[in-house]
C-alpha cells in the first residue's frame, strides 16, 4: 500500500505541476508581468508548500533534525538537481534580473541562516528576523514587477483569467497533496529500512518535498519558460530559509547539530559556486548540468557514509 500511494503521489505531482505552470504563465501574460516574477513568487511559494508543512510540523513536534535538514537538503537538491536536470534537458540563458537582485538575496539569506546557526540554536527572535526579511523580499519583488510590465498581444489578452486561476488552484492542490503522499510514504518505507532521522531529512524528505520544484521546473523548461524554471528554484530557496525556517523557529526553538553546520557550509559553497558559474557563462548548458547532478550524487554518498 505504501508503494502504491507513493506512485499516486508522483502522478499528482506531475499533472499538478503541468497545470500550475500553464496557469501561472497565463496570469503573468494577463497582468503583463514577466514570467520570472511569477516564478519567484507564486510558483516558488506554491512548490515550497510541502517543505513548509513538513518543517513547521516537525519543528512544533520537536523533530529538529527533520525541520532543519529538510530545508538545507531541499535547497541543495534544488540548486544541483533541479537546475542541473533542466540544463541537461535544454540549454537556457540566465535571467539578468535574477543575477542582479534575487540570487544575491538567496546568498545573503544563506549566510544569515548560517550565522544564526553558529551557536547551535535557532531562537524565536532569529525566526522573527527571517520572517521580516521575507516580507521585505516580497514587497521588493512586487514593486519591481509593477515597474517592469510587459506588452501583451491580442491573442494573449483573450485568455480567461478565471480559467488561469482555476488551473493554478487545482495545480497547487495536486502538487501539495502529491508531495505529502510522497513524503509520508517515503518516510514509512525509509523508517522500515532503519534510516536515521537526520539522514531521512536530508535525503528522502528533502528530495520528496523538492519534487514539486523539480517537476514544475522541468515542465517549465520544456515549455520554453526558462525564466520560470530558474526563478522557481531561487525563489523556493529564499522562501525555504526566510519563511519556512523563520516560521518553524519562530514557533519553537530549533536545536542545531554539528552535522547541520557542515551541511550549511556545503549549501553555501553550492550557492556561491552556481552564482559564479551563471555570472561568468550567462547560461546553463548540458556540461554544467551534468556536473551539478554528479556533485549532488557525491554529496548524497557523503551523508550516507558519515
Amino acid at each position: 500500500m505504501m508503494y502504491l500511494l507513493l506512485l499516486v503521489g508522483f502522478v499528482l505531482l506531475i499533472k499538478g505541476a503541468d497545470m500550475f505552470v500553464d496557469g501561472s504563465s497565463s496570469i503573468a501574460r494577463i497582468l503583463r508581468v514577466p514570467s520570472v516574477i511569477i516564478g519567484l513568487t507564486i510558483v516558488a511559494m506554491g512548490t515550497s508548500a510541502p517543505e513548509a508543512a513538513v518543517s513547521i510540523t516537525a519543528g512544533l513536534n520537536g523533530n529538529n533534525d527533520i525541520a532543519l535538514s529538510n530545508v538545507i537538503g531541499s535547497n541543495i537538491f534544488n540548486l544541483m538537481v533541479v537546475v542541473g536536470v533542466c540544463a541537461l534537458m535544454k540549454k537556457f540563458d540566465v535571467d539578468k534580473t535574477i543575477l542582479k537582485r534575487d540570487y544575491p538575496i538567496s546568498i545573503a539569506a544563506t549566510v544569515l541562516l548560517f550565522l544564526f546557526m553558529v551557536d547551535l540554536e535557532l531562537a524565536k527572535w532569529e525566526g522573527l528576523i527571517l520572517l521580516v526579511c521575507m516580507i521585505g523580499y516580497i514587497a521588493l519583488t512586487i514593486k519591481d514587477a509593477l515597474k517592469n510590465r510587459t506588452e501583451v498581444t491580442e491573442e494573449e489578452k483573450k485568455e480567461s483569467p478565471l480559467k488561469s486561476v482555476i488551473f493554478i488552484i487545482i495545480g497547487i492542490a495536486a502538487v501539495v497533496f502529491g508531495g505529502d503522499l510522497v513524503v509520508d510514504n517515503a518516510c514509512l518505507i525509509a523508517g522500515a529500512w532503519g534510516l536515521s532521522e537526520n539522514l531521512i531529512g536530508l535525503t528522502i524528505v528533502a528530495i520528496g518535498t523538492s519534487l514539486p520544484e523539480l517537476v514544475t521546473s522541468i515542465v517549465a523548461a520544456k515549455k520554453g519558460e526558462s525564466g520560470l524554471a530558474l526563478g522557481n528554484v531561487i525563489g523556493s530557496n529564499i522562501f525555504n530559509i526566510l519563511f519556512i525556517l523563520g516560521m518553524s523557529s519562530g514557533l519553537h526553538v530549533i536545536a542545531v547539530s554539528m552535522e547541520s553546520i557542515y551541511d550549511m557550509i556545503i549549501l553555501f559553497i553550492c550557492t556561491v559556486g552556481m552564482f559564479i558559474c551563471c555570472k561568468v557563462k550567462g547560461n546553463m548548458g548540458k556540461a554544467v548540468g551534468a556536473m551539478d547532478v554528479l556533485i549532488y550524487v557525491a554529496y548524497t554518498a557523503y551523508i550516507i557514509m558519515r
